[in-house]
């Protein structure tokens, strides 16, 4: 058990008899009342995310997750195959477990698995990955400010925005939490 004040992004807790997983959350101290916990939960089971308020000083019970290190292989469609980096045992995950991640996985990479009661429940990816720039329209002329941004592709086939000095063929460093352009790589 722990105080909710504690919360943290990628926690997981047990509540209601459900194992979720900390996306957001936000400390609210309005001018009258009480304080407050506002969190962006996914549940890890269902796969669903709900936002919970709780108020502040609460006891949440932190949930027993078993974590361990695979490494990417490769998918089958319908799968997504890992190697354990401790048994060398091949673990195959339903793509519908890692639906959110899949747009950043790349062949090689290291990440956590999330078991619970024996039963892999998803995945947790490096906080900021470089990859290779495989699309990078040029800037159009003119378009000088600052924060002007062009979509650009990455080998996994993502498309996110970064700034226009972005070339094809560059690294690039990107948050896996948002999916966005974080640095040069």
């Amino acid at each position: 058990m722990f105080n909710v004040n504690d919360i943290k992004n990628g926690m997981t807790i047990k509540y209601e008899g459900n194992i979720y997983q900390v996306v957001e959350f936000q400390h609210v101290k309005p001018g009258k009342g009480s304080a407050f916990v506002k969190t962006k939960l996914k549940n890890l089971k269902a796969g669903t995310t709900q936002e919970i308020t709780f108020n502040a000083g609460i006891k949440i019970e932190k949930a027993d997750v078993r974590k361990s290190d695979l490494s990417y292989l490769y998918s089958t469609g319908d799968t997504y195959v890992f190697m354990d980096n401790n048994t060398y045992d091949q673990i195959e995950i339903p793509t519908s477990l890692i639906e959110d991640q899949i747009k950043f996985l790349k062949e090689g990479m290291n990440v956590q698995s999330m078991t619970i009661e024996g039963e892999i429940v998803g995945i947790d990816l490096p906080e900021k990955v470089s990859y290779k720039v495989i699309s990078a329209p040029d800037a159009v002329k003119g378009n000088t400010t600052s924060s002007a941004q062009k979509d650009v592709t990455i080998e996994t086939g993502y498309t996110l925005k970064a700034p226009l000095f972005i070339s094809e063929g560059e690294e690039i460093i990107i948050t896996t939490r948002d999916g966005k352009y974080f640095s040069r790589g």
